[in-house]
């Protein structure tokens, strides 16, 4: 969606500030604006005709979201990567839909199931020809599939508000750790299994729960030896 498409898409009803807000916040999401970039308030209202008012009310909004950032002497950025913050939102992740795939699962049908499989072939196929970005995007689409039908409507706001989180930190977790992405096709194939042999609540969040776990543990163990390599060279 190009900007006059996402302003024009707006009622006419909201607020300029909420308009800025979420021109923003589309610009991150979409890593437009990545980490570290510059957000000049009188620069931004010249683009979205407005005042630089608005403008501020909007990047204090995101700055409460953990979105944006204030530096002395430089001004409001994008917020860097904090490691502690993406292993955090994925501690997270893994608890909550673990939850809502384990309710959702007795209430899955015949086509979301063969649906599930489509997707977690596709990223089987994709494997060859490795795009992380899009391995990403329909691993989501995968997840989305098994929790969709979780009756805790709470529950599945708290999903969507994390995976929105972990978005705006990581653009693809496969990025750093490609290899990853064969085992997370083998145990998605597991979690389906399970859930179409009718297995306990308590195995699905498990395996659900795990499985998130597992892409972390690679992350960290990546970031790890990237660490290592690093002082070696440094001290070799």
């Amino acid at each position: 969606m190009t900007q006059d498409q996402t302003l024009t898409s707006m009622s006419p009803d909201v607020s300029k500030a909420q308009r800025a807000y979420q021109w923003l916040k589309q610009k991150i999401a979409e890593q437009e604006f990545t980490p570290g970039y510059r957000l000049v308030l009188s620069t931004i209202a010249q683009r979205l005709d407005m005042s630089v008012v608005p403008v501020r009310e909007a990047i204090r909004r995101l700055e409460a979201e953990g979105l944006v950032t204030f530096r002395r002497n430089v001004g409001a950025q994008v917020a860097m990567v904090d490691e502690s913050r993406y292993r955090h939102s994925m501690e997270t992740l893994g608890i909550l839909e673990g939850a809502a795939t384990a309710l959702a699962a007795p209430n899955l049908t015949t086509e979301d199931l063969t649906r599930a499989r489509e997707l977690n072939d596709r990223l089987a196929a994709s494997l060859e020809d490795f795009d992380p970005h899009a391995f990403t995007q329909t691993n989501h689409d995968f997840h989305q599939v098994l929790f969709s039908r979780c009756p805790n409507e709470r529950l599945m706001d708290l999903v969507g508000a994390e995976w929105e989180r972990l978005g705006h930190l990581r653009d693809s977790t496969f990025s750093f750790v490609p290899g990853r992405a064969r085992e997370s096709v083998e145990e998605h194939a597991r979690m389906l299994e399970l859930i179409e042999s009718g297995a306990s609540t308590v195995e699905i969040e498990r395996a659900a729960r795990g499985h998130r776990q597992n892409t972390l543990a690679s992350y960290l163990k990546s970031k790890q030896s990237d660490a290592a390599d690093t002082d070696f060279s440094t001290n070799s």
